[in-house]
């Protein structure tokens, strides 16, 4: 695979590179407590607005759904905006959504606050994810790309919970309000910090969108997207519905699904840390770990979800395993389109979107087929398996490729020699 070159010119230092990944991390926490704040907050939302359950999950779907559709549509809309102003556009763009959901009057209007919200998500991790790479020295790459990251999944770990209390006791509306705050925090450090990143012309960085709809022909871009979409949705099948699972199989009260969802931000963060420092090794291993890991947790699991102790530590494997693919699958996408990364960095997150659809749709369908609330795990096997498929499949896309390449370049040092 083709390797995205770091910085042409000096590297940051190691201080000036650590405040500039913690001001886009900072965003990517602003994110994922926006992302998932509005599950725990669905019976308070419904009240307050007059509307069922059923009705208030929509908003889940059209934040989704804004993540899936904005980060092409964004990313290609963007294209010839330098990189770190673009950052700084999207993170108050997500400060705006989310102040729109704080004000809210009806539930049309929140509906379209929560999609409006959606719409900077993917295009800001993909950006994020490309100038974070392209500052940093060479072996420190996906390192850089994972601590971006980390801002989410200690979202899931600290800003969920919190934000899902404060909601519970004062409001649903201030859990958006602590969101818009800390995007407004996080524009200001990036817009003082974050340097633009370098740019060749053929990087994708200042291209055109010719330019980066060119990642769409690679056919290892659609084996990312596709292991992203079907193997993550394994790990979205089971933390779903954790909420029954806690109470109904490993047989603890409605109190301990918090200490669970605790559990699970928990190994998501220490994945996260993991991926970084495996991946910087080897992309495809670090893929290959985590979706054979996640496979054998999910089926363990399912084995042993009855007895309590055994069952949360389960899932904090499930987490761990499930994370050692974000970051990879980030660098996998930079590397495969080193000429328009912008958008496949970006479709990256509306992959993993289709992922948490998908996983959560089939852990449902299962459940209404009245297969018992084990059945969501099985499921999440059967995706982590057939994502290790595609995975596979790409890898011996990619040697074949590379044994060409190798026969090729041969042939052609050995034309000159032969004149």
């Amino acid at each position: 695979m083709t390797s995205l070159s770091p910085s042409p010119t000096a590297p940051l230092s190691p201080g000036r590179l650590r405040l500039v990944i913690l001001a886009m991390s900072l965003g990517a926490f602003a994110i994922g407590t926006t992302e998932f704040a509005s599950m725990g907050l669905l019976p308070q939302i419904a009240e307050s607005l007059d509307v069922g359950i059923p009705q208030a999950g929509m908003l889940i779907t059209l934040y989704a759904l804004g993540v899936v559709i904005g980060a092409p549509l964004v990313t290609i809309a963007a294209v010839k905006l330098p990189r770190a102003k673009l950052l700084v556009l999207l993170i108050a763009l997500i400060g705006v959504g989310n102040l729109l959901s704080a004000l809210a009057t009806d539930f049309t209007v929140l509906a379209s606050a929560r999609f409006v919200a959606g719409l900077p998500h993917g295009a800001f991790f993909g950006v994020a994810s490309l100038v974070a790479a392209r500052l940093s020295p060479a072996g420190r790459r996906a390192r850089s790309v994972s601590l971006v990251m980390l801002g989410l999944t200690i979202a899931t770990m600290l800003g969920v919970p919190a934000s899902t209390a404060l909601g519970q006791s004062i409001g649903w509306r201030w859990a958006y309000v602590i969101v818009v705050v800390i995007a407004a925090a996080s524009t200001l450090a990036i817009w003082r910090l974050v340097p633009e990143p370098p740019s060749t012309g053929a990087d994708g960085v200042s291209g055109s969108i010719r330019g980066e709809l060119r990642a769409l022909r690679r056919v290892q871009v659609w084996f990312a997207l596709g292991i992203g979409s079907i193997g993550f949705g394994g790990m979205f099948a089971v933390y779903s519905y954790i909420g029954e699972i806690v109470p109904g199989v490993m047989g603890l009260g409605e109190s301990a699904v918090p200490i669970a969802l605790f559990v699970f931000g928990v190994g998501m963060t220490a994945g996260n840390i993991l991926a970084g420092r495996l991946a910087d090794r080897s992309v495809y291993g670090t893929i290959f770990l985590g979706l054979l890991g996640m496979a054998l947790s999910l089926t363990v699991f399912a084995l042993v979800a009855h007895q309590a102790i055994a069952a949360m530590v389960l899932l904090l494997a499930i987490a761990v395993t499930s994370q050692l693919m974000g970051p990879s699958l980030q660098l996998f996408l930079l590397d495969a389109s080193p000429d328009a990364p912008s958008l496949a960095a970006a479709l990256h997150h509306s992959a993993l979107n289709i992922g948490n659809s998908l996983g959560a749709a089939l852990g449902a369908g299962v459940l209404a087929a009245g297969w018992g609330l084990l059945a969501p795990a099985w499921t999440g096997v059967v995706l982590a398996v057939l994502g290790l498929g595609i995975a596979s499949w790409s890898y011996l896309v990619h040697r074949r490729q590379q044994v060409r390449a190798d026969v090729l370049a041969a042939e052609a040092a050995e034309v000159p020699a032969a004149c």
